[in-house]
């Protein structure tokens, strides 16, 4: 499945570039500066943030306020590094996160690196996805309608799994531009929903700051598993490459420019989303919160069943975001290495088994917390947290000792302790979920 390196941007023959005009990634350039600021909000604020007072009940107030304001710092530094590094060879830009791999460690042990990091995020965060969005849509039809009949997660999940089976088929990530700004305003709104309403519900009675496991070692898994949620709200360096391709660049007007331009905006938007949310959430309920803020918040009725329909559009666009580069890997393997046609037969086939895959594990496996705690530790914090820094440190050289060496260095150490003890207190989560589920639940 791993697409071959580009040759350089001028050396291209013509089929080359006809292939390339026709791949999801590549077809269209034409992006402004303000595209990259909603794609990163949608890429990052998902249904991450909704888990985050978790995450904070399981840490505390000194070791939550520090993991957050730490990995706010940390991915902004990864991502403007990425940003740099998008045409730091000239004539030839990195389009996809796999061609920088290729360029710092080598055309294939960059695919074996970076190809199999970066499927496990994106697959795995449509899958979170679908699970969010069936369960978003399950809420909201219990709020306005809490007499109505029972409905079974899994039937949610496939009526949100429809929604995609038509977006799917948009041809390129300018194409969905609407659909994402959409999702990133949906992201502004259902987050300071669930911050101004758990305000207004105030500090519950008997609320308890500190952590709920029955053990010493239950509070040490739990720790383990709120890293991991931290990780995958942070998550939008696995795209970051693509949607920065879609940008223009001149030697006048290199895309960075533009590009870091958006960033910043979405990181503000980032931080007026996060913080208040995790720290508001967290001191209004304790450790009583439910890994899902919104399920927590019961009344006000209306504002609730909105904050959910909001969540429900948010994650409409964030899918379409994380599935256009499998799209793109799938789409140039079939194209450049199985030498298939370019054609509208073979992206509805490609495509709809795709989202038919995501949407079958949703319903197998729809544990939100454990789900967000593995994944954001086992692959997003590879690709968000330290491996920018090992590709800056290996193509950049800076020299020893200096501050940019230093803090690379400590960015990758701590980068690969979250991906180490993440993932155990995900899996144990999951483990546990799953003693007590039944598949038509």
């Amino acid at each position: 499945m791993a697409p071959s390196v580009e040759p350089r941007d001028d050396a291209k023959t013509e089929q080359d570039k006809a292939i390339d005009d026709w791949l999801p990634i590549t077809s269209s350039r034409n992006a402004k500066w303000w595209y990259s600021t909603f794609h990163n909000v949608t890429a990052m604020v998902g249904a991450g943030v909704l888990s985050l007072p978790y995450a904070m009940s399981h840490m505390g107030w000194g070791p939550g306020v520090t993991v957050m304001v730490l990995s706010w710092i940390i991915t902004l530094y990864t991502l403007w590094q990425m940003v740099e590094m998008h045409e730091m060879v000239p004539g030839k830009r990195f389009d996809r996160y796999h061609e920088l791999g290729q360029h710092a460690f080598g055309e294939k042990l960059g695919l074996y690196i970076v190809v199999p990091q970066q499927l496990v995020v994106e697959v795995s965060t449509c899958i979170i996805y679908m699970v969010t969005g069936g369960k978003s849509l399950k809420k909201f039809h219990h709020t306005v309608w809490p007499d109505g009949p029972d409905i079974k997660l899994t039937f949610f999940i496939m009526m949100f799994a429809s929604i995609h089976f038509i977006l799917s088929h948009l041809p390129n990530f300018n194409s969905i531009s609407v659909v994402s700004l959409a999702a990133a305003v949906m992201s502004l709104s259902y987050s300071t929903i669930a911050w101004t309403a758990s305000l207004a519900k105030g500090v519950q009675k008997d609320v308890s700051y500190t952590p709920g496991g029955a053990s010493t070692a239950a509070n040490t898994f739990n720790f383990f598993n709120a890293l991991g949620d931290v990780a995958f709200a942070y998550a939008g360096h696995n795209v970051v490459l693509e949607i920065q391709a879609t940008i223009p660049s001149t030697p006048d007007n290199p895309s960075k420019k533009p590009m870091w331009k958006g960033v910043i905006f979405a990181y503000i938007i980032v931080a007026l989303c996060y913080f208040p949310v995790s720290f508001v959430g967290y001191y209004a309920f304790g450790n009583s919160v439910d890994d899902n803020i919104l399920i927590t918040l019961e009344k006000p009725t209306w504002l609730i069943a909105a904050a959910n329909l909001f969540v429900l559009i948010h994650v409409i666009g964030s899918y379409q975001i994380y599935a256009m580069p499998v799209f793109d890997m799938l789409e140039t393997f079939l194209v450049k290495k199985v030498k298939f046609s370019p054609s509208t037969k073979l992206r509805l086939i490609t495509r709809t088994l795709y989202v038919g895959f995501t949407m079958f594990i949703g319903m197998t496996f729809p544990f939100f917390g454990g789900l967000l705690g593995f994944f954001g530790g086992f692959a997003l914090a590879p690709t968000t947290y330290f491996l920018p820094c090992i590709i800056w440190l290996v193509v950049r050289k800076p020299r020893r000792f200096t501050l940019s060496w230093f803090t690379n260095w400590i960015c990758i150490i701590l980068g690969v302790a979250l991906m180490i003890v993440a993932p155990i207190g995900g899996m144990r989560t999951i483990i546990l979920s799953a003693k007590n589920y039944k598949f038509y639940q």
